[in-house]
C-alpha cells in the first residue's frame, strides 16, 4: 500500500508540474475549433505535445486522418509476460457555430494529463504484478461521425485492456447512464408544378415532410418516458410558387439500451412511410452514421474513481442528475472494460451553449480538469498494482455485457 500511495503521489506531482503546458494544449485546441473529421490542427498539436517528450512512440494519422496514437512502455513484470495496456482517450472535435460547447478540448487535456501521470507513476517501478504499457488514442469526430467506431473497426482497440476518459458536465459523477443513438435521414421525391396555375399536376414533397414531422410528433406521446425522437426539416423547397419536388428531414432516435433502438426505428419508419403514401411521394430512408451504444457500467472502476476523487476533494452527489446524451464511447465500452466519468468545470451553464464554450476555455476550469485527470490516473494505478482488482474489473465487464444481451 505504501508503494501504491507513492505512485499516486507521483501522479499528482507530475500533473501539477505540467499544468501550464496542459492548459496551453487545451487552450490551443479551444481557440481553433474544428468540426468532426476536420480536426487537423488539434491532431497536429497533440502529436507535437507527445513527440516533444521524446519518450513516447507517436503515430500521426493513425488509421483515420485526424486520429493519433502515442504509446510508452512496457515496464515492470516478468520478461516475456504479456503487457497490460492501459488506454486514455482524447476527443477534440467542436460543434458548428458555437465551438467547444461540449468541452472536448478539456477531454483532450484530461486524457493527455492522465497518461502523463500514470507514466510518471510507473517509470521507476520494476516490481509490478504484470508489465504495463500506456497508450493514448486521439479519437476524432465524436459529435457527428463516430470516430471511435471507425477506429474499433480498424483494430485500434485490439491490444488495449482498459480504457479511460472523462467528459465535462454540470456535476461530478463516476457514472451517468448515456443512451443509445441512431440517426435517420428521410428524403421525399415528388413532382414540381406551378403552385397557382397547375397545382393538380404536382406531387408535393413538402407536404410529405410536414406530415412525417407531425406523425413523429404524435408518436412521441406513445413512447416510453426515457425514449427520445427529435429532428428537423433540412430542405423544404425553393420558392413558394413551385410545388416542392424534394424535401429532406433528419431525426435522432435514442433509447436507454441499444437493443431497443430497433423497436423505435420500426415505429418511426411507419410514420415516415405513411407520409409518402398519403402524398403520393417516393421516400428514401437511410441511416448514414454509426449507431451509438449506451455505456456499460463498470462498478469496480467507478468505486475506485470515487475513492480517488474524494481524496482530491471531488464531491459526488448521492443522486446524480440524469443525462440524456449519447457518445461513441458506449461502443468502446462493449469491447473493452472502461470508465467515462463526468466532471464539473465551475459553471452552471449547460453543454452545447455559448456560455459553456466560454467556460471550457477559461482558466477557472483547470483546477477541476486536472483534478479529474489525477483521479483517472490514480484509478489506473490501483488496477495495475492489484491483480484481484483487475480480475473484478473484467468480471464486471463480463456481467454487464451479459445483462445487455438478456
Amino acid at each position: 500500500m505504501e508503494k501504491q500511495q507513492q505512485m499516486k503521489d507521483d501522479v499528482k506531482l507530475c500533473i501539477d508540474s505540467q499544468k501550464d503546458e496542459l492548459y496551453s494544449l487545451s487552450r490551443d485546441i479551444w481557440s481553433r475549433p474544428e468540426l468532426a473529421g476536420e480536426e487537423t490542427q488539434a491532431h497536429d498539436r497533440l502529436v507535437r505535445f507527445f513527440s516533444q517528450a521524446h519518450t513516447w512512440t507517436v503515430e500521426s494519422h493513425y488509421k483515420l486522418q485526424t486520429a493519433f496514437r502515442a504509446s510508452w512502455g512496457p515496464v515492470g513484470g516478468r520478461e516475456g509476460e504479456q503487457a497490460l495496456n492501459v488506454g486514455f482517450l482524447c476527443e477534440y472535435d467542436a460543434l458548428p457555430d458555437i465551438g467547444h460547447a461540449c468541452g472536448h478540448n478539456l477531454i483532450a487535456e484530461v486524457g493527455a494529463a492522465a497518461a502523463l501521470g500514470l507514466k510518471a507513476a510507473l517509470q521507476n517501478q520494476t516490481e509490478l504484478p504484470v508489465p504495463v504499457k500506456v497508450t493514448v488514442l486521439g479519437t476524432p469526430a465524436e459529435e457527428d461521425i463516430g470516430g471511435k467506431i471507425d477506429l474499433m473497426k480498424a483494430g485500434a482497440f485490439a491490444d488495449i485492456d482498459l480504457v479511460f476518459m472523462a467528459h465535462p458536465a454540470q456535476q461530478d459523477a463516476s457514472f451517468l447512464p448515456t443512451i443509445a443513438l441512431d440517426e435517420v435521414t428521410v428524403k421525399y421525391h415528388g413532382k414540381a408544378s406551378h403552385a397557382s396555375a397547375y397545382p393538380w399536376e404536382g406531387v408535393n414533397a413538402l407536404d410529405a415532410a410536414v406530415l412525417a414531422y407531425n406523425n413523429i410528433s404524435v408518436l412521441r406521446q406513445q413512447l416510453k418516458p426515457e425514449w427520445r425522437l427529435h429532428g428537423i426539416i433540412k430542405h423544404g423547397g425553393v420558392k413558394p410558387n413551385i410545388i416542392p419536388d424534394f424535401s429532406e428531414l433528419q431525426f435522432y432516435l435514442r433509447t436507454p439500451l441499444v437493443k431497443d433502438l430497433c423497436i423505435l426505428k420500426e415505429k418511426a419508419e411507419a410514420c415516415l412511410r405513411a407520409a409518402a403514401v398519403a402524398t403520393g411521394c417516393k421516400v428514401e430512408i437511410t441511416y448514414p452514421c454509426h449507431e451509438y451504444y449506451n455505456i456499460l457500467h463498470n462498478a469496480t472502476l467507478a468505486n475506485l474513481y470515487e475513492n480517488n476523487g474524494r481524496s482530491l476533494g471531488i464531491e459526488f452527489p448521492e443522486t446524480p442528475s440524469k443525462f440524456a446524451g449519447s457518445t461513441d464511447f458506449g461502443n468502446v465500452s462493449f469491447i473493452v472494460p472502461g470508465i467515462h466519468p463526468f466532471f464539473y468545470i465551475c459553471t452552471e451553464a449547460l453543454n452545447h451553449t455559448k456560455e459553456y464554450t466560454e467556460a471550457a476555455g477559461s482558466e477557472r476550469a483547470q483546477l477541476f480538469t486536472l483534478r479529474t485527470a489525477k483521479a483517472l490516473a490514480m484509478t489506473a494505478v490501483d488496477v495495475v498494482c492489484c491483480p484481484d482488482l483487475l480480475k473484478q474489473v473484467r468480471e464486471d465487464f463480463r456481467l454487464a455485457k451479459l445483462k445487455e444481451e438478456m
